[in-house]
Parts: C-alpha cells; sequence; structure tokens
C-alpha cells in the first residue's frame, strides 16, 4: 500500500489533540513522491465559506468549525483532487496528520487534442466546473470529456461559442472586439506557464467579471504563486505539430521580495496530419514579481508567441473521392518543396503590469495595465486576366461537364446536356495537376525575350498577373482595469471591477510576392474606369513587395465596462446578485477612396454607440456535506462586433441598417453529489439570443433579377442577417465512480437541441450596383424561413465511458469510447428566401419548382454519427532526485473518418440552379466539408526539478 493510501487510513482513524475547547482541524500537505512540503495548496470545507492556502511549510489549520460530519477538499495545480470525510467533535482538535498528493499527469493531455481547421477560427470552447464559487480548476467527468475526448470532434459546452465565454488573464479581457473571441494562438505553447486558471461555468460567480453565459476562465501569471522549481518537458505527435519542446523555471519568492518565472518552447511540423500544413511556432513568457511591502507587491508579464501554420481546405465529396480525406488544395510543390498559398500568421507580444493591493485581511485591490500590439495575416493568391490557380475551381472539375454549367442551352432555361467525354478527360486532368502550380504562376509572370530573328531567346520578369499577399490586421491595444474584492462581514462577499479598452486596428491588404514579376496592379479586374479604382486619391498604382493596396482602413474603438457582485453565504444556502454596464462605440476610417463608393469610403464613419446592461443571480442549496441543489439566472444586452457592425468595411463606411444589441437569456439548475467514492452531477439549461447579426461573403449566381433593371445577375455579395434568434436547451450528466482505490469509472452524456428559432432578415450588398447615385447598393431579399434549422458545427448530442486505473508504483492507463450524434451542416439563408424561386431572366417564379422538390433541395443535412476510441497511459519516476513523467495518448484507435463540420455554398442562389446541379449526381457547387483527425498519437516526456 502507497503512503497515499497509507495517509489516508490515519486520517479516517481521526487522531484527536485537545487545545482547550477549541474546534478545528488541521494538518500539512506534501507531495507524494519528493515528500517536500507543497505551500499555496487550496484547502476547502465543503459546503461552507471556509478556505485556506497552506503556508511555505504545507500546513493548514481550521479553527472554529461547525461540529458534525464534513468533507475536505484539497487540490493544487499539477497534482490530483482530494476529498476526505472527516467527522468534527465539540471541543476537539482533528490532526490530519500528514496528507500525500500525487501528481496530476493527465495535465498534459492539453496538449495532445488542439485541431485547428479553417473552420475553427482559433476557437476553444472548452469549459470546466464550478461549485458553490469555491476557488479551483479541477474538472468533472463531463468537462474532461468534454475538452479532451469530444474536442476533436469540435464539440461546444452548451452549444455556444466562445464569444460567449469571458478570458481573462491577470484581470484583462483578453476577448477580442473585433469578434468577441479570444485570440488563443497569442498565448499557445506556454501551457506550463499558464497552468495557474480558475474557471466558471455557465453564469456561475466570477471574482474577477461579470462575465459571459458560456463561464469565465482566469490565467494567473503572477510570479510568487508558481511553485519553485524548474521543468523540461519533449513532446511528439502527428496532429497540427510534429515535436515540441518546452522549459519553464520559477524561482518563488526570495527573502529580498524578488519573484520571477521564465517559459521558452518551439512546436514544428514540416508537414501536419493534413498534406501541406507546415506548423512553425515559438514561445517566451517572462513574469517578475517585487514584493513592495507586505501590503504591496507589482507583476510585470510579458508574453511573445509569433506562430505560423498552413491551413487545409474544405472540400465537396467530388473532391473527396478522386483523392482522400486528408487532400488539401492549398498548397503546391516549388522547387521540391511544398508551398502553402493559405497560412496565418499571429505575432501579438503582450505587456503587462499588476498592481497588488493587499488593504487589510479582508480587502484587496488589483489593477492592471496591458498594451498588446502586433499583426494577424492571412495569406493567399490574388490574380488578373488570368485563370483561377486554385486546382479544385468548378471548370477544373469533372463535375462542371456532367452540371448545368456545361452546356446550358440559354440562361436559367433549364435545359442542358451532359458531356461525359469531357468530364473523364477532366477528371484525368485534374488528377495529374490537383495542387497549385507555382510554376506555371512564376511563368505567366514572364514576358518572352525576342530577338532580332523573331526566335525567343529567354524570358524576363513583367506585370505580375498573379502575386502572394495577406489579409492583415494591425492591432494596437490599451486596457485598465482595476478589481475590488472585500468581505463585508461573515456572511457577505462584494466583488466589484471596472475596465476600459482602447483598440486601433489598422486594416488592409500587403503583397508578399509578386512571384517573379515586376508589379501587380492596384485595380479590381471585374470593374471599369473610376469603379476598378482601390483608391481614387492614387489611381493607377503599381504595387510591389511590402506595398498596401485592394482596402486599407481603420477601426478605432473603446469600450468601458463596470459590474458589483455580491456573495452571501450561510450554512444551508448561497446566494449571489451580479449587476453589469457596459458603454460600447466603433468607428471606420478609410484610407482609401474607393472606386465603386466615391462618397462613403474615405474619412471618418459616424460613431455607432452601444449601451448595454447585464443581471443575474444564483442560489445553492446545500442538501448535505454531499449534496447541493443549484440555480442559475441570467439577463444581459450585448454590443454587436464590429465585425456584424460594418458590413463592407473594406470598401465603405456603411453601418448595418436597423442595427441591435443582442438580447440574452439563460437559466440552469444542477443537482450535485460528492463523496470520496461517488461524484455525480445533472444539469439541465435553456438559453435564448435574440437580435444577432450575422456578415457573411460569397459569390452568388442568379440572385438578381433581371426584369428589375441590375446591371448583373451574378456577383459577389455581402450578406447580413438580422433578428436572428437562437434557442439553446439541454442537459448534462457526470458520474464517476471509484471502484476500488485503483480502479475508477466515468459516464459522460450531453444532450442538446441548439436550432434558429427566427426566421431573420436578409440583405444583400452587390459592389456592382454600386454608382454616385446609388452609394449604398442594398438590397432587402425578406425573411429567410431558417426557424427550426439545426445550428451546425458541433454534435448536440455526445456520451462517454470511460475506465482507468492508477497502480500504487506510479503508473496508470486509461481508455474511453465516445459517441457523437446530430451534427449538422451548415445552410445558406439566401437560398431560403422567396427570392431561390425566381427566375432572374424573367422576374417570375420557375414553373418547376414545386414544395416537395424544393423540401428536398433544402432539406439540412445530417452528418452521420461517430464513435471514437481513445487511449491514455502514464508513467512517473524518481531518478536522482528529479522527478520524471511520461504521457501517451492514441486518439480514434479505430482511425474513424468523420466530418466535423462544412456548409452549403451558397453559389446556387436559385432553384433551377441547385435543382439542376443536385440532379447531375456530381454537383459542382456541392457541400464543402471539414474532416476531423484519422488516428493520432501524442507522447509527453517531461522533467522537474
Amino acid at each position: 500500500m502507497n503512503k497515499f493510501y497509507v495517509a489516508l487510513f490515519f486520517i479516517l482513524q481521526m487522531k484527536f489533540a485537545f487545545a482547550q475547547q477549541e474546534t478545528g482541524i488541521f494538518g500539512k500537505i506534501i507531495d507524494s513522491k519528493t515528500q517536500n512540503p507543497l505551500g499555496l495548496v487550496v484547502v476547502t470545507i465543503q459546503n461552507t465559506n471556509l478556505m485556506q492556502l497552506t503556508t511555505a511549510d504545507g500546513n493548514f489549520k481550521f479553527e472554529k468549525i461547525p461540529s458534525g460530519n464534513l468533507f475536505i477538499l484539497i487540490h493544487s495545480q499539477g497534482f490530483k483532487e482530494a476529498l476526505y470525510p472527516v467527522e468534527i467533535q465539540e471541543g476537539q482538535m482533528l490532526d490530519l496528520g500528514t496528507i500525500p498528493l500525487e501528481d496530476d499527469q493527465s495535465i498534459e493531455q492539453q496538449g495532445s487534442l488542439i485541431a485547428l481547421t479553417e473552420s475553427d477560427f482559433s476557437d476553444d470552447n472548452s469549459g470546466s466546473e464550478n461549485t458553490s464559487g469555491l476557488l479551483q480548476s479541477s474538472k468533472d467527468a463531463f468537462q474532461q470529456a468534454a475538452a479532451f475526448n469530444w474536442g476533436q470532434a469540435r464539440f461546444r459546452i452548451r452549444g455556444l461559442d466562445s464569444e460567449h465565454s469571458t478570458m481573462m488573464i491577470n484581470g484583462v479581457v483578453m476577448n477580442k472586439l473585433y469578434d468577441r473571441r479570444p485570440q488563443w494562438g497569442d498565448w499557445g505553447g506556454l501551457n506550463d506557464a499558464t497552468r495557474n486558471q480558475e474557471f466558471s461555468v455557465g453564469t456561475s460567480p466570477s471574482d474577477y467579471t461579470f462575465g459571459g453565459i458560456l463561464g469565465t476562465q482566469e490565467i494567473n501569471t503572477r510570479a510568487s504563486i508558481y511553485r519553485p522549481g524548474s521543468r523540461i518537458s519533449f513532446s511528439g505527435t502527428n496532429t497540427n505539430y510534429s515535436w515540441r519542446m518546452m522549459g519553464t523555471c520559477a524561482s518563488g519568492m526570495s527573502d529580498k521580495g524578488w519573484a520571477f518565472v521564465v517559459s521558452a518552447g518551439k512546436r514544428l511540423a514540416t508537414e501536419g496530419y493534413f498534406e501541406g500544413t507546415n506548423y512553425d511556432a515559438n514561445s517566451l513568457f517572462l513574469s517578475v514579481e517585487k514584493k513592495l511591502n507586505d501590503s504591496n507587491s507589482l507583476n510585470v508579464t510579458a508574453f511573445y508567441t509569433p506562430n505560423t501554420r498552413g491551413k487545409n481546405s474544405p472540400n465537396t465529396a467530388e473532391v473527396s473521392e478522386l483523392t482522400s480525406e486528408k487532400y488539401n488544395s492549398y498548397w503546391g510543390f516549388q522547387n521540391g518543396k511544398k508551398r502553402n498559398s493559405r497560412k496565418k500568421t499571429i505575432e501579438e507580444p503582450i505587456v503587462m503590469l499588476n498592481h497588488y493591493f493587499k488593504i487589510n485581511d479582508h480587502t484587496n485591490l488589483n489593477s492592471s495595465l496591458m498594451y498588446q500590439f502586433g499583426k494577424i495575416g492571412n495569406s493567399n493568391l490574388d490574380y488578373q486576366n488570368a485563370n483561377s490557380p486554385d486546382p479544385t475551381y468548378y471548370r477544373k472539375m469533372p463535375s462542371y461537364y456532367s452540371s448545368m454549367y456545361a452546356k446550358d442551352n440559354g440562361e436559367f432555361s433549364g435545359e442542358f446536356t451532359p458531356d461525359y467525354q469531357n468530364a473523364e478527360k477532366s477528371k484525368a486532368l485534374f488528377l495529374a495537376n490537383s495542387q497549385v502550380d507555382w510554376n506555371a504562376m512564376y511563368q505567366a509572370n514572364q514576358s518572352p525575350i525576342v530577338a532580332s530573328n523573331g526566335t525567343i531567346s529567354g524570358y524576363e520578369p513583367a506585370k505580375s498577373k498573379y502575386i502572394f499577399y495577406e489579409d492583415r490586421n494591425d492591432d494596437k491595444t490599451m486596457v485598465a482595469t482595476s478589481i475590488f474584492n472585500t468581505q463585508l462581514n461573515e456572511t457577505v462577499f462584494m466583488n466589484a471591477g471596472g475596465s476600459f479598452k482602447n483598440l486601433k486596428s489598422h486594416n488592409y491588404q500587403k503583397v508578399l510576392d509578386v512571384l517573379g514579376g515586376l508589379y501587380f496592379d492596384d485595380i479590381d479586374g471585374f470593374y471599369n474606369g473610376n469603379q476598378s479604382q482601390s483608391d481614387l486619391n492614387n489611381p493607377n498604382r503599381q504595387v510591389v513587395v511590402g506595398d498596401e493596396y485592394g482596402y486599407n482602413y481603420n477601426y478605432v474603438a473603446n469600450t468601458l465596462d463596470a459590474f458589483t457582485q455580491f456573495k452571501f453565504s450561510y450554512n444551508k444556502v448561497e446566494f449571489y446578485l451580479a449587476q453589469s454596464f457596459s458603454s460600447t462605440n466603433y468607428q471606420r476610417e478609410g484610407l482609401y477612396k474607393n472606386g465603386i463608393y466615391e462618397t462613403n469610403s474615405f474619412g471618418k464613419s459616424e460613431k455607432v454607440l452601444f449601451e448595454n446592461f447585464g443581471f443575474k443571480g444564483g442560489i445553492t442549496f446545500k442538501i448535505s456535506g454531499k449534496q447541493l441543489l443549484i440555480f442559475n439566472g441570467a439577463h444581459l444586452t450585448k454590443a454587436p462586433t464590429i465585425r456584424n457592425t460594418f458590413p463592407n468595411s473594406r470598401l465603405n463606411n456603411v453601418v448595418v441598417d436597423g442595427l441591435q444589441s443582442e438580447n440574452i437569456s439563460s437559466l440552469d439548475a444542477s443537482y450535485v453529489f460528492r463523496s470520496p467514492i461517488f461524484k455525480a452531477r445533472l444539469t439541465a439549461y435553456y438559453t435564448s439570443i435574440k437580435n444577432a447579426t450575422q456578415t457573411s461573403f460569397f459569390y452568388a449566381d442568379g440572385i438578381f433579377d433581371d426584369g428589375a433593371g441590375y446591371t448583373n445577375t451574378s456577383a459577389f455579395v455581402s450578406q447580413t442577417l438580422t433578428h436572428l434568434n437562437k434557442r439553446n436547451l439541454g442537459a448534462e450528466l457526470s458520474l464517476e465512480y471509484q471502484i476500488n482505490p485503483t480502479l475508477k469509472t466515468t459516464f459522460s452524456a450531453a444532450f442538446g437541441q441548439y436550432t434558429y428559432d427566427s426566421n431573420p432578415n436578409v440583405t444583400v450588398t452587390n459592389d456592382a450596383e454600386a454608382s454616385l447615385e446609388n452609394t449604398n447598393p442594398v438590397f432587402d431579399f425578406g425573411t429567410a424561413l431558417l426557424k427550426n434549422y439545426k445550428q451546425a458545427g458541433m454534435p448536440q448530442q455526445a456520451f462517454a465511458l470511460g475506465i482507468e486505473y492508477r497502480d500504487p508504483k506510479y503508473w496508470w492507463i486509461g481508455a474511453n469510447i465516445n459517441y457523437l450524434d446530430n451534427s449538422y451542416l451548415d445552410v445558406s439563408p439566401i437560398a431560403r428566401t422567396n427570392h431561390f424561386y425566381t427566375n432572374p431572366a424573367s422576374g417570375f417564379n420557375f414553373p418547376e419548382a414545386t414544395e416537395e422538390r424544393a423540401k428536398e433541395l433544402l432539406k439540412q443535412e445530417k452528418f452521420d454519427p461517430t464513435t471514437l476510441l481513445n487511449l491514455t497511459g502514464g508513467k512517473s519516476w524518481r531518478i536522482y532526485g528529479k522527478n520524471v513523467g511520461l504521457f501517451v495518448s492514441t486518439n480514434n484507435v479505430l482511425n474513424t473518418t468523420y466530418k466535423t463540420g462544412g456548409y452549403e455554398q451558397a453559389r446556387n442562389a436559385n432553384f433551377r440552379q441547385r435543382n439542376q446541379d443536385v440532379s447531375s449526381a456530381t454537383p459542382s457547387f456541392g457541400n464543402k466539408y471539414f474532416y476531423g483527425y484519422g488516428r493520432t498519437y501524442f507522447v509527453n516526456l517531461n522533467i522537474n526539478f
């Protein structure tokens, strides 16, 4: 029997020490391997407001506590959580003795499950459990399953996007104002440096902010709270990177009042799981604290995590069948090496100054200043007077010759003749040229040198038809925050805070490579005259590497947020009330006078102002030391994002007409049972989101009516949805049973129904219809019949069954099987409007457009259910005074092929086009899909000293 179970035996024997009629408990926490004391370990008495941090020598002591049967919860970052039953008798001090904590190597699992695809948009929505508002970072079985097992299939807790969560570092909200999502890459690769975390789930209270309806995650980088020591880890995987190396050193607080933490890491892949997806990331972190006196400390934190990754393409079923699920159309060979045309680059250093002011034993004021700067770039290929470089361009695919696009006998006539002979030729040509042809683009950018005798003697650079560019945004963000916490009396706690954020975001296109040419014309080849000019203030520009072109503008945004929160804690009940207020203003400043929008593209737009309020509350009934009944509710309004405020921001200053704040309501109820052997949680929830706005861009064929006098029946358009409502309801179940001291089993289940709850209004902006008389060519398409369609992009049902064996000799192995279902394709709203049935050539409905056929064409695709088997294991050793740990995981052991998401192409924007395309059996504009990883592995070796 190892030391852990020996200690537990003695605890249960309840050795008593008498101390002059005092009632309480005391003990000492140590590391089970090193036998060294552990400071800053959180010790709480369940279902009370009693909490302590252990001293530097690992000791804790509670006095004047109520007698009876209680549960002691002990947890610390990097160690397994421990829960012990104790019996407290009046007038006695219970000595719990020395309590060892075991390493929790499963925390390495987080490094093995990062699965970035183009559809993720740097999104991660895992959350964590918070019980009774107590400080903790541990996760129950459901949260573990959601983050580590279902996450690879893009599961979202409660069906909510990360814009509804609040991500904080040292009290500073890190969600971007552009889309309200955290940019996780800004601190990627700093796993060791960011492990000091606190979580709240849903609308439960946080000590740092009002928060969102998905919860709050707070990372604390104060140097003095890190456990002193050093750690080095080495990892290998076949997911988005191939190998990783990290090193971290923490000094602890010195006698002179200094503490520091340094961390650095490197991740690299010549090619990730999908073809042509290279990866290169570096991570640097520094935190330095100076203790000025017993009441004041200053801490400076700086981190810089430059990273670049090659993206992978979504593909139609036709493309995947001709190639494979790993196929990626974004890359091609150049000089024998794979070069990806779609890369994402993030370089945004962050510097923070934090002041920690301990006013007295019950009151703290923590203030922060943050400055963030740098760039985010997304590369692509641009071309003029040339063919598309995309190898999967619809005219290059076999389906082009077997669909309506091959031989249409009259515009939108409904008659076409499949050309199977050319379809076979196209298939052979595609398979022989299925990647980006970099050499052909270089050749196209050269002109022949003609000798005097008329022969071609060579080639020389000419005006580029193809270039390599990136969409850039250079953000400068300044944030000032203060958070005040106080205990007003034995039962009442107050939190209050305020924050001001200023953003200046420069958005533009930048030439990265002229691909062997001399220059590129800064015009739009789809237009003529003034309309083709990107900037009438500087017409007919010729741009080279490093130049800005195409579009160029700034966003300026300011937000002011404030909240108060009161928590009341009594023997049998806890409850809280919180309020928030925010003021937001946005403005666009055009730096180019666009030829399409001469009068409303250059200069500053009107300021868009929003004021919003939020209210939330909750109550916890302490049925017993083991059981809780929890209710939470919230109602708040939230300003639209910058992205959804300016629907055509690249070209003009127009603001969405009738733009409103979102209205959000959330309710949840939970039953929690916790004992040393069995833990359970059952939660039911309901969320309503109203008046959401959503903007997207695409090329649409045949959506404008010739009869109405429109110049073009097809166009590249921006689509805006307004008055979009969503309804999310469901339940979560978490069960954990300790069969014996070494064997544990878990079961988790998520059942949700996430639907659209309104028929939003659809407006479409067609730049081709802009003129001096019509400076805002927005066309109202009426409502889209989206109500009761499923929200896309995640499984709405998920189940996980796991078993884990932990040997007393510090090795463990686990297995879990997961079943995920009810995942749906993202539908095209414009195809659900009345314009879908209108023939743009005549202005009348298509005669063949029957209700039955339309229902078939517009049916939302449901993905097949997925079963994933995952295995994990680990071992730790004590070698020459150093702790050595090994973690190994294999995900999707059965190598299951499954879709993680996808979308309808909006190009077939009327009934006849979609009907004929679908009827061809190989549609040119079929649905596009993202695929999950097949069998993957992750191995991590770490050394602590």
